[in-house]
């Protein structure tokens, strides 16, 4: 009660907040959402999860920056998959039907929806291995002239 009057007559104490650590603007640089491999899975799904999506807790697979979204634990039998290799991390991941399946320095898992490279395309992580394939574009007769036409 005393409290309450002290700010109702303007009496109360006033303390300036610090300016050191009054932002969360330094977490917030991608640089800082690099994942670090050495974790349980546990750890590995908060670390995703608390950068998703600004700014996106990335690693690096195949010399290229790869940002990870969409993470959940995973307690089921280890799914079958195509292995692949992320630097840093004790045991290759496995691209699956699902998604990408990610481990702990602890053996469980952690399945990773979405995945995004360096020049912005995100896709989902199951279609890792088949992101690359791609299919010509065949046009009828009639489409090549109203192309030709909008030319």
């Amino acid at each position: 009660v005393e409290a309450v009057h002290l700010i109702a007559d303007g009496k109360a104490p006033r303390i300036p907040q610090p300016k050191e650590g009054a932002t969360y603007e330094g977490i917030q640089k991608k640089e800082n959402a690099e994942i670090s491999w050495d974790q349980p899975a546990a750890a590995l799904h908060n670390w995703i999860r608390g950068h998703d999506k600004v700014p996106g807790a990335w690693t690096t697979i195949n010399g290229q920056m790869v940002t990870f979204y969409g993470s959940s634990l995973l307690d089921a039998s280890v799914p079958a998959g195509q292995e692949l290799t992320i630097k840093g991390a004790s045991r290759p991941g496995l691209v699956t039907k699902n998604g990408l399946v990610i481990f702990g320095n602890d053996g469980k898992m952690v399945l990773v929806r979405n995945l995004q490279f360096e020049d912005g395309k995100m896709i989902p992580a199951s279609k890792y291995f088949s992101a690359d394939e791609t299919t010509a574009l065949e046009l009828t007769e009639e489409e090549t002239k109203i192309a030709e036409d909008i030319r």
